[in-house]
């Protein structure tokens, strides 16, 4: 067992993430600035309130807590707003990370999972993405995390920081009992958002049907939210085991379009998703599909709830309990 801080682990994958680590014995401490996590979500864990670029703060945790590693998920997420305001990003996601990164330097701790994406890519040149594949973001925030790809990269050489970073493509889903799913302020996220529409019977907008591909919308490769914490302990385990530096993209190779998922929520729900269809959002790939196989050969591990219809069917759940 370790101590182990979680930054962001007040938000959706931080706090399922948490609640993973907490049942393989591991103990947790949470930094989040609470400005779209919740405490609710972590009820029974420490929460210390602040920001990951308060050097000072970070430095007094790492050390009064004997922190033996870090998993990093605090950052800002949404593209569209990363576009508008790039200072924002920047400032906490890079210069967030940088001043965490010194902490741990100085307060010796060596090993950080770090939650990076597949914006990362930005336009892929082939299906499915590999992780040496070219990287060219298309907005801030993919660049505010390739930044903190490279800022790990040194702290690894230099300061023998070792860390796992994991390109996420995108998380879904809920708990298996219907708790913890994906609620941001405000919203970006396509699953949730249908699944809104439904059941408060309101449009939902579909941002273009007129892609390069079989049914006209984009196509994305969604991780079960419980499978995408099952990586971060595995890469937790494996940095305590000594394991090099290194970088995994976590998806599960397959990819659905939005046209799927409407028709998998209309399934489950029993009933029509009123879809108004919008121009394309700018900055959006046709498809990001991921190949997982780094991953799931070196760790021999499988996702076990990445199905479409888990996938919905406990996000649907979820959305009922919490409406």
């Amino acid at each position: 067992s370790m101590k182990i801080l979680v930054t962001g682990g007040a938000g959706y994958i931080g706090a399922v993430t948490c609640h993973e680590l907490t049942k393989a014995g591991h103990q947790v401490t949470v930094l989040d600035c609470l400005e779209h996590g919740s405490k609710d979500r972590i009820k029974d864990l420490e929460l210390v309130v602040g920001w990951t670029t308060d050097y000072d703060l970070v430095k007094q945790v790492l050390v009064g807590r004997e922190i033996e590693a870090v998993i990093h998920f605090a950052a800002w997420i949404e593209m569209g707003e990363s576009m508008a305001r790039p200072h924002k990003y920047f400032h906490n996601n890079v210069y967030g990370s940088l001043q965490l990164l010194q902490a741990m330097v100085d307060s010796k701790v060596d090993k950080l999972v770090f939650s990076s994406t597949a914006g990362v890519y930005g336009n892929p040149l082939q299906i499915p993405i590999k992780e040496d594949d070219p990287k060219i973001p298309l907005n801030p925030y993919g660049q505010s995390k390739l930044m903190v790809e490279q800022l790990l990269h040194f702290f690894s050489d230099i300061h023998k920081l070792r860390s796992v970073n994991i390109r996420y493509f995108n998380a879904a889903g809920a708990r298996l009992d219907g708790s913890l799913g994906e609620a941001h302020q405000p919203e970006s996220h396509l699953i949730p958002n249908i699944i809104q529409a439904v059941i408060h019977n309101q449009e939902f907008h579909l941002f273009g049907d007129d892609y390069d591909t079989p049914d006209g919308t984009c196509i994305r490769d969604y991780i079960h939210v419980l499978d995408l914490a099952q990586t971060h302990l595995i890469a937790l385990e494996a940095l305590a085991s000594g394991h090099p530096t290194d970088i995994y993209n976590a998806g599960i190779g397959t990819g659905y379009s939005n046209k799927e998922v409407i028709k998998m929520v209309e399934e489950i729900a029993g009933k029509k998703v009123n879809v108004k269809v919008e121009p394309k959002r700018p900055g959006d790939a046709s498809q990001l599909i991921s190949d997982p196989q780094k991953f799931q050969t070196e760790f021999n591990w499988q996702p076990r709830y990445s199905d479409l219809r888990t996938i919905i069917q406990t996000a649907y759940s979820w959305h009922c309990l919490s409406a």
